[in-house]
């Protein structure tokens, strides 16, 4: 005795017996199965689609489409919310920001920080103040890796720009807050 696995021809091959449509043999009979009340009816029976392996062209996109996003990297998928220009701008400022800090320019950084962050405090000026933090950071291996890090990190981050506020996402803060830059004095000043 054959089973039905054996019985069914080769892969993609069907017999006029096994078409995907077939209309039930017994759609003339007058009683209906409770079971089964659409054999009764001479509606078409259809094949399970397991058993029809066939894709269409669609289909086929679609899941490489689906298969492809997955697959992407974030960095692919990270876009910026403005201007060409804008973009540019902030990421200029910020990369200003972390060049001035590995160079261990206090002074250059200041000129970056938004006026109320540059004001003097207990006697020490921006420059001052600053000078000491990288005089510290600079001194220790990881916060030099860091800094770097921040670098290669500023040409593909994704830049927000909403009215005057830009935020510019980043692996780590650049001064410990959002990664917030105002546009005041006619450029774009790192807030936090």
């Amino acid at each position: 005795m054959q089973t039905a696995a054996e019985t069914r021809p080769p892969f993609g091959k069907q017999t006029t017996a096994q078409r995907p449509c077939q209309r039930n043999p017994s759609h003339n009979v007058g009683y209906a199965s409770a079971a089964r009340p659409y054999e009764a009816n001479g509606l078409l029976i259809r094949a399970p689609t397991a058993d029809n392996p066939r894709m269409s062209v669609r289909r086929v996109l679609v899941v490489l489409a689906c298969s492809g996003s997955l697959l992407a990297p974030a960095s692919a998928l990270a876009y910026s919310v403005a201007s060409q220009g804008q973009v540019a701008w902030v990421r200029r400022a910020a990369s200003n920001f972390v060049a001035a800090e590995l160079a261990g320019n206090g002074s250059g950084a200041c000129a970056i920080l938004d006026a109320p962050l540059r004001r003097t405090r207990h006697g020490r000026t921006c420059a001052q103040r600053w000078n000491a933090k990288l005089a510290k950071l600079l001194h220790t291996s990881s916060g030099r890796a860091r800094l770097r890090a921040q670098r290669r990190a500023i040409h593909s981050a994704e830049v927000v720009v909403h009215g005057n506020v830009a935020w510019i996402a980043l692996p780590t803060p650049l001064m410990g807050g959002q990664n917030r830059f105002l546009w005041t004095e006619n450029c774009w000043m790192l807030q936090s």
